[in-house]
This record gives structure tokens, C-alpha cells and sequence, in this order.
């Protein structure tokens, strides 16, 4: 599997994936504050499915 999440675009989908799950462990925001595994399963990976049928990639040609 390719890479195709570069390190800013990795870097946010971390940080927006760990304070939605932290607003929703906490009762800030309802249960769908737990969708905020999928950016960062997807930051931690550097792998995101969704980009494949559009043909982004956010990482320079030495990252991949």
C-alpha cells in the first residue's frame, strides 16, 4: 500500500481525530465525536482510501 497523506495533512487529521474523540469521551459532543478514529487511523497509517478515486496525494515524490 502506497502512501498518500503527506506530514501537514497527517499531522491534522491526528490532531482533529484526538479532540474529536476527546470532545466525545467527555460529553462535549455526542457519540459521533468517536468518527474521529477514522482521521486518525488514517493519519497514522499515512493512508486514506477516499483519496484513491480522486487521485490526491499530499506527500512529495521522496515520501512515497
Amino acid at each position: 500500500m502506497k502512501t498518500n497523506v503527506g506530514p501537514t495533512d497527517r499531522a491534522l487529521r491526528i490532531a482533529v481525530g484526538l479532540t474529536l474523540v476527546a470532545g466525545a469521551a467527555l460529553g462535549l459532543v455526542g457519540a459521533w465525536g468517536y468518527l474521529g478514529l477514522i482521521p486518525m487511523a488514517t493519519g497514522v497509517i499515512r493512508f486514506c482510501p477516499a483519496y484513491l478515486p480522486f487521485g490526491f496525494n499530499t506527500c512529495s515524490r521522496e515520501e512515497a
